[in-house]
């Protein structure tokens, strides 16, 4: 029989690259969309869309109920940590309790689903060490960190069920997908434009944060090992290795054939978050030890295709 899958978030660059995947494999996929979603742009036309709301908890259900999935990836959230703070009790609903309310959902199907929780490293708040590893203590520092923690927690508890449920610890992971509120969208998308004439300065934040950025794709990889593999856990899922907004800066201008970047980039104490992490960076021995996995793209290859995919688009539309 064909497998099938039910994904939420799937207008988001990880639900894209996964529905890609799992198309692949020949499972029928499913998936949660807003509205104003159900067209997103790299959504395959073979996904069958269900117009609704992750946070009308009892819809949901009954939708999951009526699927019954073999596989559910729940990937919708509100995923910016600064609309986090502007709507902090709406992120509590859609990323914590309703995400608690889908792995109760997808254990009533049967003992048989395999459930994946899309968590993030903002979990971990500023922690004492780095890298970070699945012993790290959860001590968030946002409203969408808090909110991950919650769902990020109830997955042992919704495994001490009988749900085969797995919450991925994903660092950033970026692709030319990444939307442009995105930090790093932003740095490749306005390098792009610098580069093509069509902007002369590059506003940003804090320079100096220091994250464990990935190919978004590899993490998709990460997903469907943790919802294939024999025994589900919680895996941390990075690269290891940690960069600065700054370099990330440095390496788009470079890959855009500019060398002398700084007189082109402004900071504004305007983007820096109320409260903000200043080193992530994840220690992913247990994804590669328990699923096999290791990360394909590294930091400078990442930046370069993001860089890439925008002068090309500035060319197409030039």
């Amino acid at each position: 029989m064909t497998a099938r899958a039910f994904v939420t978030g799937i207008g988001g660059q990880d639900g894209s690259y996964l529905a890609e995947r799992l198309l692949a494999d020949g499972t029928e996929v499913h998936a949660l969309v807003l509205r104003d979603e159900s067209a997103a742009t790299y959504t395959p036309p073979e996904v069958v869309t269900h117009v609704g709301d992750l946070g009308d908890v009892e819809a949901t259900r009954r939708l999951v109920l009526d699927l019954a999935p073999d596989e559910v990836y729940n990937l919708a959230a509100i995923s910016s940590v600064a609309q986090s703070w502007d709507e902090p009790d709406l992120t509590a609903h859609v990323n914590g309790l309703a995400a608690v309310a889908l792995m109760e959902s997808a254990r009533q199907v049967g003992d048989h689903v395999r459930f994946v929780q899309a968590s993030s490293a903002e979990i971990f708040g500023e922690p004492d060490a780095s890298p970070q590893s699945e012993r790290t203590p959860v001590r968030p520092l946002n409203p969408y960190g808090a909110a991950k923690a919650f769902a990020h927690l109830s997955v042992a508890v919704q495994r001490s069920r009988g749900l085969h449920a797995s919450s991925l610890v994903l660092y950033n992971h970026e692709s030319p997908r990444r939307p442009e509120r995105f930090v790093t969208r932003k740095i490749t998308s306005g390098v792009a434009a610098i580069a093509r004439g069509r902007a002369d300065i590059l506003t940003l934040g804090n320079l100096d944060a220091r994250r464990d950025w990935g190919w978004a794709p590899d993490y998709v990889d990460a997903m469907l090992r943790a919802a294939r593999t024999d025994e589900a856990d919680d895996f941390v899922v990075a690269t290891g290795v940690g960069h600065t907004v700054r370099d990330f800066v440095e390496a788009a201008f470079r890959h855009a054939g500019i060398s002398d970047w700084e007189p082109l980039v402004a900071t504004d104490p305007a983007f820096v978050r109320p409260a903000d992490a200043t080193d992530l960076t994840g220690d992913p021995t247990h994804a590669r030890d328990r699923l096999g996995w290791e990360p394909t793209v590294d930091f400078d290859g990442i930046v370069a295709a993001m860089v890439a995919a925008d002068l090309a688009l500035l060319d197409e539309s030039a």
